[in-house]
Order: C-alpha cells, then sequence, then structure tokens
C-alpha cells in the first residue's frame, strides 16, 4: 500500500471524488456517498481530512470492512504528515469533581453537559421540537404523592425484582441508548461492566457503537444477562442476520421498538448538525433549512439522530412481530417498546401466532423520551390508564416504563401503579461524561438504589412485592388521563356520523 501525500488527500473534498482519512488509512468513498445511511453531507464534512474521530464515536468495528471493498483503500499518510492537517476537535472536558461527588442524578447531567463535547449533548440531549414531552415525562411524576404507613419494622429492605425472566437486585434496568462512545471510548462496554456490577439489566441499542457480541464479551460475570433493542431495516435480511448474531451470543430478550418509523425533529441535535457543516464549508447562511430539517433534502445537514433512523422500515405493522418470532428461539422473550394508547397495549397483549401461541411477553411504555412525537403521553400517565381502564393487561404481560426517571422516588411511585421495572437511559449516558466511564454509570445506578432503598423504608415498605396503590395519592395525575377506548371510539363515531 502506497503511502500519498497528505496535500494529495486534502485535494479529494467533493462529490466527484471524496477521500477521508481513517487510522491513517485513505479511503475513496465517492461511490459510497449516495448509499451513507446519514446522508452525503455527514461525509463531505470531512472529506480531504482525517475522520477517525467522528468515525469512531458512531461506527461499531467492521462497519469498513462490511460497506467498503479492499479497492477503496488507496493509501496510507504518515503521522507526521497527518498531524499537519488534522483539524483541531472540541475535546471532552475534565471536571475537578470526583463520582463521589455526585450526590443526585441532577449532579450527573450538570457534570456532562459541563464535560460532554457540543456534538454529544446536542445528541443526547436533544428531543422532538420545543422539548416539551421530555420535560413533562419528569413533571408527570411530580404529580403523584406517596401516602407512607408508619410503626413497621424495616430494619431490612429487599429491593430484588426480575424483568422477562431475568432476576435484578433493583426493579431497573438500562435503557437502549445510541452511541455511548461520544462520551467515553469504553462506550456501552463501561454500560455493561457497570449494569452487571449493579446486577441490573443493559438492553443494548441496535445503534450501539460497538457490536452487540463485542459488548457483551465486557460481562462480569458469565451469566450476566444482556437483552437487544431492535430497529427493523428496510433490507430485512439485514436484521435477520444480526438477529442470528445476538442469539448465539446468548441474548435473554428481544425489545422491539415500535414508535419511531421515521425520526422526530430533534432541533438541538439539528441546529449542531448545521453549525458543524458551516464550520466545514459544507454550507453557507443562504443554503436552506428544509421544513422537515433535512428529510429528502441533500442541501439540508441532518442530525446524529436522523443519520441514525435513515435505515429504519416504514412499513413496521402488527403481523411483523409474528415474523421476529420465528427468527427467535422460543426461550428468547419479546418486548414492544414504545407503546402510548391503552388500544395498543391491549391489542400486543393479545396477539397470537397460528397456532394460539403469544407472541409478546412485555411492554415498555415510552414516548422515546420525548425525541419522537411531541406532546405524545408522559408513560406514567399512560400507566395509570392502563390500571384504572384495562387492569386485565397486568396479568398477560409485564408492564414496564421508561421516560423521565431521576429519582428513586419515581421508581417506586411506577411499582405502586402497576410497572414490573423502570428504565433509564441518559442518566447512564451522562454517566460516562467527563472521563467517568464505567465509575460514572455506576454511580448514577448506586445513586438510584440508595433513595429506593430509603424511600421504601420511609413509606412502610420492606419488599417491592408489598407496593399497589394504596401507597399514592394519584389525584393530580388522574386529572391527566384521556378516554377509555370505548370512549374514545365512540367519539370518533358520532364526529364520523356528523360528517
Amino acid at each position: 500500500m502506497k503511502t500519498l501525500d497528505i496535500a494529495e488527500v486534502s485535494a479529494h473534498k467533493s462529490a466527484e471524488s471524496c477521500w477521508v482519512i481513517i487510522n491513517n488509512n485513505v479511503y475513496d468513498v465517492t461511490k459510497f456517498l449516495p448509499d451513507h445511511p446519514g446522508g452525503t453531507r455527514s461525509i463531505l464534512r470531512l472529506a480531504g481530512k482525517d475522520a477517525t474521530s467522528d468515525f469512531e464515536a458512531i461506527h461499531p468495528p467492521g462497519t469498513l470492512e462490511e460497506n467498503l471493498p479492499e479497492s477503496a483503500k488507496v493509501g496510507t499518510v504518515t503521522m507526521s504528515q497527518l498531524e499537519t492537517v488534522v483539524e483541531k476537535r472540541e475535546e471532552v472536558k475534565l471536571a475537578p469533581e470526583s463520582v463521589e461527588d455526585m450526590i443526585n442524578i441532577d449532579d450527573i447531567v450538570d457534570h456532562a453537559k459541563r464535560t460532554l463535547s457540543k456534538r454529544a449533548w446536542a445528541y443526547y440531549a436533544s428531543a422532538a421540537d420545543d422539548s416539551y414531552s421530555k420535560g413533562y415525562n419528569a413533571k408527570a411524576f411530580r404529580k403523584v404523592l406517596f401516602r407512607p404507613r408508619v410503626l413497621i419494622d424495616i430494619t431490612k429492605a429487599d429491593t430484588t425484582s426480575s424483568i422477562l425472566g431475568v432476576k435484578t437486585t433493583l426493579p431497573v434496568f438500562v435503557c437502549p441508548a445510541a452511541l455511548a462512545r461520544l462520551a467515553h471510548p469504553d462506550g456501552e462496554k463501561a454500560i455493561a461492566r457497570a449494569a452487571g456490577k449493579q446486577g441490573i439489566v443493559q438492553m443494548v441499542s441496535n445503534n450501539a457503537s460497538l457490536n452487540y457480541t463485542d459488548i457483551v464479551t465486557a460481562k462480569i460475570k458469565p451469566d450476566q444477562p444482556f437483552m437487544f433493542q431492535l430497529y427493523v431495516h428496510s433490507d430485512r435480511a439485514r436484521s435477520e442476520r444480526l438477529l442470528k448474531d445476538i442469539v448465539k451470543a446468548g441474548c435473554r430478550a428481544v425489545v422491539l421498538t415500535v414508535d419511531s418509523p421515521t425520526p422526530g425533529k430533534r432541533e438541538l441535535d439539528e441546529r449542531n448538525a448545521r453549525e458543524e457543516a458551516r464550520a466545514s464549508g459544507i454550507v453557507d447562511d443562504k443554503t436552506p433549512l428544509s421544513a422537515t430539517s433535512g428529510a429528502g433534502d441533500e442541501s439540508a445537514p441532518g442530525g446524529v439522530g436522523k443519520a441514525l433512523s435513515a435505515a429504519i422500515t416504514g412499513d413496521l405493522v402488527w403481523s411483523d412481530v409474528e415474523w421476529l418470532r420465528k427468527q427467535l428461539p422460543a426461550d428468547v422473550k419479546i418486548a414492544l417498546k414504545g407503546l402510548q394508547t391503552v388500544e395498543d397495549v391491549v391489542i400486543a397483549s393479545d396477539l397470537k401466532d397460528k397456532d394460539g401461541k403469544k407472541l409478546v411477553d412485555g411492554v415498555v411504555l415510552s414516548n422515546h423520551g420525548g425525541r419522537s412525537l411531541n406532546f405524545s403521553p408522559p408513560p406514567l400517565v399512560l400507566l395509570e390508564e392502563l390500571r384504572l381502564y384495562k387492569p386485565e393487561v397486568f396479568r398477560k404481560l409485564e408492564i414496564c416504563i421508561d421516560g423521565g426517571i431521576t429519582r428513586g422516588t419515581d421508581v417506586l411511585k411506577a411499582l405502586c401503579l402497576g410497572a414490573t421495572q423502570v428504565g433509564i437511559g441518559r442518566p447512564a449516558l451522562f454517566g460516562l461524561a467527563g472521563g467517568f466511564g464505567e465509575a460514572g454509570v455506576d454511580r448514577a445506578i448506586q445513586i438510584l438504589r440508595g433513595e429506593i432503598d430509603t424511600s421504601m423504608r420511609l413509606l412502610g415498605v420492606t419488599s417491592l412485592r408489598q407496593l399497589g396503590p394504596q401507597y399514592v395519592n394519584t389525584r393530580q395525575l388522574d386529572q391527566l388521563l384521556g378516554p377509555t377506548p370505548e370512549e374514545a371510539l365512540a367519539s370518533a363515531k358520532k364526529f364520523k356520523s356528523k360528517l
């Protein structure tokens, strides 16, 4: 392989001839530009430059080998040459705090905001439109008050739980969250180690920055359980191959995300992408930003979230759950993540294959952390609707929720209303920031563990199994409840009859 002059590489910075440098190797990606899931702009802003940092933060190992022929490697550059042209990148800033200084999840979020790169913060923190749903997810928990009992022996408190057949030490799991290496080089491996030490489940994202088979090698004990979150690819065969790999690696459950057939408009992420594109000379102040934030408009740079969502199929329907069941061994459970109405939870609970066997083992009530449809209902509100309108579904499915959980009291409130477990996504990612890595994620879980334990004792319960609606006052929350499925259907019929 010949050594190229850096000036020659720098000259190839157009759509007609696009070269990039990754780990000192020079690749001609011109033919690949139209096929890149994130659009041509995401590559062109790095054309003729070193793209190693950007590439490795987003793509798992093996991506180049899978997508580019060997002939695409046109040469190498020396480190001494590279140092003359490497653009100055925003470094992850280290803060003076230690993990022990983090007293609550808000401290971890604040630390992350001050230490993450601008790009990482924009991707992790962004939510749909004006982020109303993101904020309201957390506010919903504030509308539930406790009804503590006293004069009870609370010397011991049992926080053990289970999810989809897996025993855990807490009623908390780590939600699937993409691109953890934007926060720390160890990425999802650091989360895996922390989850293993704390005895909880990590659901690995379909868009993780490391391959699933690589992430699970970080387990701290041979039987540490993992679950996998699936986005169905527009090329269904790719998803089928992926499922074979994760099953072979010992996956205990597949969590099918159903609430994002198209990405939401994540404005913070989109603004940052435009700033990056302007700084790279790809766009200028006269380049329009389309009303759909880049969808179908190559002149409008999209954010990281849009790039990740480009290959997700938009034609997923209920019958595809049976397709998923056929891809998995019988002992691998299936959960649906992203249900947002009572009606859809009921449908999920009744799904059966042609032989009458149940297809869905559990659901995660979720609005994607407020990142998809703005003004979608807070998961806690939907949980309360299920408890009041269709309590029978709790006998058919495990009901979990995620979104807005920042306190141990949030966890207990959800369990009082019938949830099996709750998921945390952003707290785990933010725990990685500022060089904390595994220790930061571990600290986030420790904080929740301590708050759960203390709040249980003060509530007057010694086991999670004792929790129920008798321990909460939901009068404020109940004011947010929507119509029953029957009322909604009757209203629709009445409206239609008047047209």
